[in-house]
């Protein structure tokens, strides 16, 4: 079943620019980058460049590490990146596409390459809470 994909939409009242460095920034990732109600970042580290990588550590009960290699970066508009975790294949990937609009930036997040149908229901949960989480992170920020 790793022909499977989902698709986010999310509108965030913030700059592609600040989006965009929020995702790049390791002490901003600590902020959002959780995907379960109950769970923290424990571990941001990021390369950002083409060919860099990250590592993740989301915790709970147990730690959760994701990490991935940045496939392309095109400043405020773009991340694509693998992501490796104990719930996706070895291949799966995530694109973030950042556009201009008048409330803000729209962020449409898609990944590619699910173990399973209930695997790609969890990470829809999981990126739906780290959206909401960056919002309030980005417009907090602003506040």
């Amino acid at each position: 079943m790793t022909d499977l994909s989902l698709t986010l939409r999310r509108t965030i009242n913030a700059s592609p620019e600040a989006v965009y460095a929020a995702w790049l920034d390791p002490a901003t990732i600590t902020r959002f980058m959780a995907g379960g109600n109950d769970q923290k970042v424990t571990e941001a580290r990021t390369d950002p460049r083409v060919g860099g990588d990250f590592r993740i550590v989301m915790t709970s009960d147990k730690d959760i590490a994701h990490q991935g290699i940045y496939r392309e970066l095109v400043p405020h508009s773009l991340i694509r990146f693998t992501w490796d975790s104990p719930y996706s294949p070895a291949d799966s990937e995530v694109t973030i596409r950042l556009s201009p609009v008048a409330e803000g930036t729209e962020i449409t997040l898609t990944q590619v390459k699910f173990l399973s149908e209930a695997a790609r229901e969890g990470h829809q949960g999981g990126w739906t809470r780290i959206l909401e989480r960056l919002a309030t992170a980005l417009e907090t920020a602003r506040a």
